[in-house]
């Protein structure tokens, strides 16, 4: 699989090939997809073996995707959907300015299609603003702005190519026709992200400067994963309507059934991708923003991930302090830049600001379901084992153990890694600090894990 078809979705061929190398039908059991792989990519006599009786068949094709249903409704998800009145669309004029303030950026605007706009009545347009970072004096879908099919824009063009463009001086070219209402005249430089899976394009994000100013690539890597997540999701709660509706119905098809079981299949399987993806590109930008000459975040959370496997943690927690691991310092991702190139003395103001960070990460995770459980991992990891921590100075076995293992992850690597006021540590004189501190500030346990790591 590329590197392109992982951002945007692979199929569910291309996800179970991986799967199918050693012991296939454990594997393809275990990621409860046994019926539809032995229905289409095993030979008829093995699938005979192997399946239950046909009886009941059907009665199990429902209740495995009521089960999905469950798992992917609405409220378990990234819910960018379902809306259905122009209060429940200001979730967008959130997403819109948190954009901003993570790129640095002076305005952000976001359109979805007619078929994502329901109770906003965009009228003719082929796509319909739903999201802006700019305030407006009164009812912002009242102006019903958007684009329609044939106009002669750069963002119906990249909505149109599914692609991102990019223009550092718009009066260069001749398809930028600003939107007063959204203080257009101002702009100097935009970029235009389509949001979209490896099968549907339902809109576009919309990012622009008042200074002729180039999104930084790890920034603009963001974005672009953003849109696919938001698509991929907004594709799987469509269907996942559709299934609801379909799963009731006395007369539909065992076909049926096992087609919406494989495409829901399919899109769980690229959303999983997807948001670990958002994850990691989530913590690249931080790095670039916090100025770290190595990719510090990452760093942290493989490191991380070893102490889990050594301290024989299941996978699920290993994936929780994986991700935990990488957005540790995700308070930082939507303070100024300028706090962070500033060479002069901060103010009191900017010194609380960075000092705060870790809380002001805890709030934007807050706002994106599947992380959720992320959030204690990362808002406890600068506590103390001597309870001499922050931010509620909890002690020993009460701090979460996610927490303890990222704190000395965190540690080591800094330590390990240069610094604009100092040059690394060794990797001896590393562990020399920490097991001088461990029952102090570490968990001892971590500890003994992490000598058995770097030793």
């Amino acid at each position: 699989m590329t590197d392109k078809e992982e951002e945007m979705g692979a199929s569910l061929f291309g996800k179970t090939i991986e799967y199918m190398e050693e012991d296939p039908l454990e594997e393809i059991f275990a990621l409860n997809m046994g019926d539809f792989i032995s229905e289409y990519l095993i030979s008829e006599d093995l699938a005979n073996k192997i399946s239950k009786d046909a009886t009941g068949r059907k009665e199990r094709l429902r209740s495995q995707l009521k089960e999905l249903i469950s798992i992917y409704s609405l409220d378990n998800t990234l819910c960018v959907l379902g809306f259905n009145s122009q209060d429940e669309y200001v979730v967008y004029n959130s997403i819109a300015k948190t954009l901003t303030q993570i790129l640095d950026v002076d305005a952000c605007h976001i359109y979805l299609t007619q078929e994502y706009t329901k109770g906003l009545d965009i009228e003719d347009k082929l796509l319909g603003l739903v999201g802006s970072s700019v305030e407006f004096d009164e009812d912002m879908y009242s102006k019903k702005l958007g684009y329609a099919e044939n106009d002669k824009s750069i963002v119906v063009d990249a909505f149109k190519k599914v692609e991102k463009i990019q223009i550092k001086d718009v009066s260069q070219i001749d398809n930028f026709i600003p939107k007063y209402e959204l203080k257009e005249y101002d702009v100097k430089s935009l970029a235009v992200f389509p949001i979209h899976n490896n099968a549907y394009v339902v809109g576009v994000i919309v990012i622009e400067n008042y200074k002729e100013k180039t999104i930084k690539r790890a920034y603009s890597q963001l974005v672009e994963t953003i849109g696919c997540l938001f698509g991929t999701s907004m594709h799987l709660q469509q269907i996942i309507e559709h299934t609801e509706l379909v799963v009731i119905d006395d007369l539909i098809s065992e076909k049926v059934l096992q087609h919406l079981r494989a495409e829901l299949t399919a899109l769980i399987g690229d959303l999983g991708t997807q948001q670990q993806a958002f994850v990691e590109k989530l913590a690249k930008a931080v790095d670039e923003k916090g100025q770290y000459k190595v990719s510090h975040s990452q760093n942290t959370a493989d490191l991380a991930k070893k102490l889990c496997q050594q301290l024989h943690l299941n996978e699920k927690t290993t994936d929780l302090v994986y991700y935990a691991g990488l957005l540790q310092n995700i308070g930082k991702i939507t303070l100024p830049e300028s706090l962070f190139t500033n060479k002069g003395k901060l103010s009191k103001e900017d010194w609380e600001k960075l000092q705060n960070h870790p809380n002001v990460g805890v709030n934007l995770l807050m706002n994106i379901n599947f992380l959720s459980e992320v959030i204690p991992y990362i808002h406890y990891h600068r506590e103390r084992w001597n309870g001499g921590g922050e931010p509620e100075g909890l002690k020993g076995n009460s701090i979460p153990f996610g927490s303890r293992i990222i704190a000395v992850a965190d540690a080591y690597t800094a330590m390990t890694s240069d610094r604009s006021y100092r040059s690394a540590m060794s990797k001896e004189e590393a562990l020399k600090v920490i097991q001088e501190e461990s029952g102090v500030k570490w968990d001892p346990s971590v500890v003994e894990a992490l000598v058995e790591i770097v030793k």
